[in-house]
């Protein structure tokens, strides 16, 4: 179409256009020409508002989690020999070494533990998966973001409009549109945000069972065998996990043609970015209910916690009372959703200990 050929060969800078600098100037390009722009501006727009953004939570998300577990290693009166740096120098992944140090920092110096270890060097051997893996998993997780931020870039930097002006000055069609790559990493995502969240629960899990809790109540009840404790809070998070689950199903490896099978492949990038949104949301809640429940187990030990964990306890409870008996648990959670996606659990806890990896 001659009014499309115009209107690409116009050179106006796709960012002005989304930016609306040039928005009358839309006017004098074709039906064809001007619907790629303003798809193309959505295109920058999701990424340039939304990987950011995602990006920004989920490596909040990360420093969140290490410090659940160093409030979960000091509640279940575990032991931080499993995080040593040198042990973790064994096996160099990059996020693997930033998880084990920051729970090793958060839990340093813990009264709590050093009380604990010799029953744990005569009782236990080493502590369950959920506990001394957690830098594997966390580590993944991390290392995937960093793979998710170089693709974005990428993508940042890219030209997906179909046509496009070549350098040389000709119109070309081409498949650079294909969303194929985003949409991978999208799902790669969501896949490693199930699993953190798997683990988080599992660790909640421990606290609730006198078999494996280490001489703290059934469900961390107040009046055990009448109180529930936190057992509602734990089906909480099981069911989100249940969903993140499903949400890890990958959309990229689905694809449904149209347009008379002209656009007989595609990436379902959308579907994988608005799931992998929701699950986002369900990573946050699954963590903060892990710190309350830990919170809380730590209040019913004996002794003071580390700085870094007793940073975490204080920030919680300014909105949260300490144990107690049964309470309608739904506002406390919400509480501690609001401090994870706040920041104010990682705020708190650098505060006393430094910066977090």
């Amino acid at each position: 179409m001659p009014g499309d050929k115009a209107g690409s060969a116009a050179g106006f800078p796709l960012s002005a256009m989304c930016r609306g600098t040039v928005s009358r100037r839309l006017l004098r390009l074709g039906a064809k020409a001007a619907f790629a722009a303003l798809t193309r501006c959505r295109t920058l727009l999701g990424p340039g508002l939304g990987v950011p953004a995602t990006e920004a939570d989920l490596r909040e998300a990360a420093k969140v989690s290490d410090i659940a577990t160093a409030m979960s290693v000091e509640g279940l009166n575990g032991t931080l020999s499993v995080f040593d740096e040198d042990l973790q120098e064994l096996r160099p992944h990059p996020g693997q070494a930033d998880s084990a140090y920051n729970i090793r920092t958060v839990a340093a110096d813990s009264p709590i533990l050093a009380a604990a270890l010799d029953s744990f060097k005569a009782n236990d051997v080493q502590d369950a998966y959920s506990i001394r893996c957690t830098p594997q998993v966390a580590g993944g997780f991390r290392d995937t973001l960093a793979h998710v931020t170089t693709v974005a870039n990428r993508e940042l930097a890219a030209a997906n409009d179909n046509p496009v002006v070549a350098k040389d000055g000709r119109v070309a069609s081409n498949g650079n549109f294909h969303g194929a790559p985003v949409a991978y990493v999208l799902d790669f995502l969501a896949i490693v945000v199930a699993d953190l969240a798997s683990i988080s629960e599992r660790r909640t899990d421990r606290f609730l069972d006198p078999a494996r809790n280490r001489g703290l109540n059934a469900f961390l009840a107040g009046d055990p065998g009448v109180d529930s404790g936190h057992m509602i809070a734990q089906y909480a998070q099981a069911g989100i996990v249940g969903e993140l689950k499903r949400n890890a199903v990958p959309a990229s490896a689905d694809s449904i043609p149209s347009s008379a099978m002209q656009e007989d492949h595609v990436s379902l990038g959308w579907s994988a970015g608005r799931k992998l949104r929701r699950s986002i949301d369900g990573l946050q809640r699954v963590l903060a209910v892990e710190i309350l429940t830990a919170a809380r187990a730590l209040d019913m030990r004996h002794g003071e916690p580390s700085a870094g964990t007793g940073a975490a306890v204080s920030t919680l409870r300014k909105l949260v009372d300490g144990p107690g008996t049964d309470r309608y648990l739904s506002p406390e959670i919400e509480h501690s959703v609001q401090l994870v996606k706040g920041g104010d659990y990682v705020e708190a806890v650098e505060a006393v200990v430094g910066q977090l990896r």
